[in-house]
């Protein structure tokens, strides 16, 4: 019984969309139901209008006056009319991904002041105008991911005092300046990774104070510096994984007490400085996400004691054991380093 039960619910999961587009088709807006809009969907909320329109061909127009969100996502659209949304100021959400927007005009989200989500992923912008964001002191998530966007102008996210969280991922990013991120101060998720950055500011983070999650994989680091996380004490999720890095500073993770997941993984690491990873994992606490240490040409003699120590106490929670290995010196070449972190084996 309990199966049929929940076989039953899937079908009405996966059939309730399909139901609802029909609906769409056989009601007329004079119903007060459901209305078409050219090609778009649309259908009431208690809170308003949403309006959703894929694979069309221009943006779509009028919009109901109580619309609270759009999705225009899958599209060719190559720009947004300047007035496009100026009779939207209820709009809580605007999804615009997988179009081929290569600019937003300054003014054009002035309206949206109730505005919590504006997601452009995979679009063709290369820039934004500074004081675009100035009115969007609601707005809760971020997403520029996977676009051409190549500067980041300190000015660019002023206004945005409610942002949580900001994904600016697979973009063409090489510097951000100092206090790119100062006015963030409500910012959990921060998403850079994937960009043409080689070096970061260390005063990069000071902006933001309650961060939990940290992108910066897949860029071209070759330093971590002292200082970074410095404003930081509840970052729980790192990912420094895909880089070059080098070189970590001793100090580099000291006040990173809560962290409960690091990824290291895919780096040029060959040692690591006595002291960096007392405050990480055990004895003081557990690392309950884990760790990657994994694809480093680690060198393993008496300068990766410290390292090995914290392995030993920390191993139950060690990613990808079997592909940490020892690039030298030659008589270990090869050799797991969680081997070598038993007591007396260096």
């Amino acid at each position: 019984m309990a199966s049929w039960q929940q076989g039953s619910s899937q079908d009405l999961s996966t059939c309730f969309p399909r139901i609802l587009f029909l609906l769409a088709l056989l009601v007329t807006s004079a119903d007060g139901i459901v209305s078409s809009l050219d090609e778009c969907l649309v259908l009431p909320t208690a809170e308003g209008s949403t309006v959703s329109c894929y694979n069309v061909t221009e943006f779509p127009s009028p919009l109901p006056a109580d619309i609270v969100h759009l999705s225009v996502e899958f599209s060719n659209l190559t720009e947004l009319p300047a007035r496009a949304l100026q009779a939207c100021r209820r709009l809580q959400e605007l999804h615009l991904s997988s179009n081929r927007l290569q600019e937003l005009s300054l003014g054009s989200l002035t309206p949206l002041s109730r505005l919590r989500v504006l997601d452009l992923t995979h679009n063709e912008l290369r820039g934004l105008p500074l004081g675009l964001f100035s009115t969007l002191a609601d707005l809760r998530t971020l997403v520029l991911r996977d676009n051409q966007l190549q500067d980041a102008n300190t000015g660019l996210l002023w206004g945005l005092r409610s942002l949580e969280h900001l994904d600016l991922a697979k973009n063409r990013l090489c510097v951000l300046p100092s206090g790119f991120l100062l006015t963030l101060t409500a910012l959990r998720t921060l998403d850079l990774g994937y960009n043409l950055l080689e070096t970061l500011p260390t005063s990069l983070l000071l902006g933001p104070s309650r961060l939990q999650r940290l992108h910066l994989e897949g860029n071209r680091l070759r330093k971590l510096e002292f200082g970074l996380f410095s404003f930081q004490p509840f970052l729980r999720i790192l990912f420094l994984n895909d880089n070059g890095l080098t070189v970590v500073q001793p100090s580099a993770f000291w006040s990173l007490r809560h962290l409960d997941m690091l990824d290291l993984s895919n780096n040029s690491l060959s040692s690591t400085p006595p002291g960096l990873w007392a405050s990480l994992g055990r004895p003081s606490r557990d690392m309950q996400d884990g760790f990657d240490l994994s694809h480093n040409p680690w060198v393993c003699d008496k300068n990766l004691r410290d390292l090995c120590r914290w392995l030993h106490a920390n191993k139950h929670k060690m990613f990808s054991k079997n592909d940490t290995l020892c690039e030298g010196p030659e008589a270990v070449r090869g050799q797991r380093l969680l081997d070598l972190a038993e007591p007396g084996s260096l």
